[in-house]
Formats: C-alpha cells, structure tokens, sequence
C-alpha cells in the first residue's frame, strides 16, 4: 500500500531534507549508502572484499547537461584507477546506469551515452576489471540492451541487468543466455504498470523462477540479485540440476542487507558480490530501499512524524 507513495516521495526536496537533519534517518541511509565521497566508500570495499566481491556504482540518474554525464563518466574513470591503485580491481567492478552517462539527454542522448559508457569501459580494462550496466524504468529497457550489444563488440565482458517484473524479461533472457554473457537478474524496483509488468509478489517470484532457469540452463554466467531465501534456495537447486560449480555463478547482493547471510554464502564457497553505492545523489536510491524493508518505513515514518 505505501510503496507507490513511498517511492514517489524518492523524488520530494522536502522529505530529503528531514532526512538529512534527523540522527536516525541519517544513520538508516548510510546502512545502504557507503559514503558520499570515493574517498569514504574505497576503506568500505575494502574491508567487504576480504570475503566477498563487490560492483560499485556512483549514484545519480536521468542526468539532463551534457556537464554532469560528463562529470558521471570522470568519475568512473577516477574510480577504477583508484580501484587499480589499491590494488582491488580483481575483486571490485563497477555499475553504470546509462542515464547518468547522458541517456536522456534531448541532443543525441544515446550517442552520448554509448561514447561515456566505453570510455568507462576502456578503464575498466586498463585497470583488469568489468562493468555492468545497470537497467531502469521500462521505457528505456530497449535502447538499454541495443547499448550493452553494442559494448560487448569491443567489452564481450560487459553484464545486463533484467528485471523479473517485466512481462518480457523470460524473453530477454533466452536472448542473452549464451557464452560468455554476463547477466544479473534481479526482482525490479520501479513501479512499472500493469501492462508491461506483473503487480503481485507471487507473480514477480515466479517470473523470477522462470528467468533463472532460463539462464541457469543456457551458457552464459547468471548473476543471481535477491536476497529472497526462497529464491536463494531454487538457486541453488538450479545451479546443482545444471552442473554449474561455484565460478559458474555468482549471488548478488546489497550493501546493507541481509549480511550475515551473504557472509554464510561466501564461507560455503560461494561467489558473492555485494552491490556499494556511493555519492551525493543517494537520495532517490536510498528511499527505493526503506521501500522494500517494513521496519525501514517504520522508523522513516517514526521520524517523519517527529518533525511534522
């Protein structure tokens, strides 16, 4: 019932500023947010690769000047030199959203994107790591794929992201389940309508069951984003039906959610990555979050109402 709201309320100034002057809101951000600056969120990968592996992704989207994709694309840049330096390129990849590389922009917004996305992949290279290219809202699922098609002639290493909600994603996958195809699936946290997506959880689990078994069964390498024990188990029943061995896939999971358990993963020999965000544009990102957790909303409301 509050997710629509909730999510709407990812966009309002207002609320964003409650939070950041309210101690308790502040401290429920940085459980999923590792920091504003580079400088704060490298000690955090650090310390999580010890384990586990990791993609960072520089938050910001739907970028609107030319400056600031350009500035989104440096910083890319920045970090996976930073990530080289320190030595932890071997264990830490990075997440784009082709919005914040300039996709919307109204001149020739594609075009920007694709040539912000490959400078970011050439560092990727130089520095002996990969991208992922994250996916948003349906309307840009298309032109999203058509880019990463385009990134992996030159990047074969490059990951997609499909969301289970979608009504086509079965379809998307069957596309992308070949060798040497890099997929992260994961459930989809836009509210999307129902004629391009299922509404219900019992539908979204089951679409989600139908991907996987589409990508466990096919030749690529599926990158299994939930944190759901139900389709944490079908996973790995699925992973065992297909003979895929621990480097044959790997578990995705969120800064901030469900650590011990990705801890367990890890120490039974599992591959996991942990997904770590990082940068002045949390704001939207973080309330997608508290969307999916009920006692997050809680203590947002809890606080909210504090300051009313």
């Amino acid at each position: 019932m509050l997710r629509k709201p909730l999510l709407a309320a990812g966009h309002s100034p207002v609320i964003r500023r409650v939070i950041e002057r309210v101690p308790p809101t502040r401290n429920l951000v940085a459980r999923f947010v590792a920091g504003e600056r580079q400088s704060q969120a490298i000690p955090v990968v650090a310390t999580i690769t010890r384990d586990r592996l990791v993609t960072m992704d520089y938050l910001g989207e739907e970028v609107r000047s030319p400056e600031r994709a350009e500035a989104t694309a440096l910083e890319y840049i920045r970090l996976l030199e930073a990530l080289a330096d320190a030595e932890l390129a071997d264990r830490v990849e990075v997440s784009v959203k082709l919005s914040a590389l300039g996709h919307f922009l109204e001149a020739d917004g594609e075009k920007v994107a694709l040539e912000n996305a490959r400078r970011v992949c050439r560092a990727a290279s130089n520095a002996g790591t990969t991208i992922t290219v994250d996916m948003e809202d349906h309307t840009t699922t298309d032109s999203t794929l058509a880019i990463v098609g385009q990134l992996r002639q030159d990047f074969p290493w490059v990951g997609a992201v499909l969301q289970a909600a979608l009504r086509r994603t079965e379809a998307d996958c069957r596309d992308l389940a070949h060798a040497g195809s890099r997929v992260r699936l994961c459930k989809g946290a836009y509210d999307e309508p129902a004629s391009v997506a299922f509404r219900s959880r019992r539908e979204v689990d089951r679409s989600y069951v139908r991907c996987l078994r589409v990508l466990m069964e096919g030749a690529g390498e599926p990158l299994v984003a939930t944190h759901d024990p139900r389709l944490l188990m079908v996973a790995d029943r699925l992973a065992t039906r297909n003979g895929r061995t621990s480097d044959g896939f790997e578990y995705q999971m969120l800064y901030g959610i469900r650590d011990a358990e990705q801890r367990r993963l890890a120490a039974e020999g599992n591959r996991v990555r942990v997904y770590v965000p990082y940068g002045v544009d949390w704001y939207g990102y973080a309330m997608r979050r508290v969307a999916e957790r009920p006692a997050d909303l809680a203590l947002l409301l809890r606080s909210l109402a504090g300051q009313s």
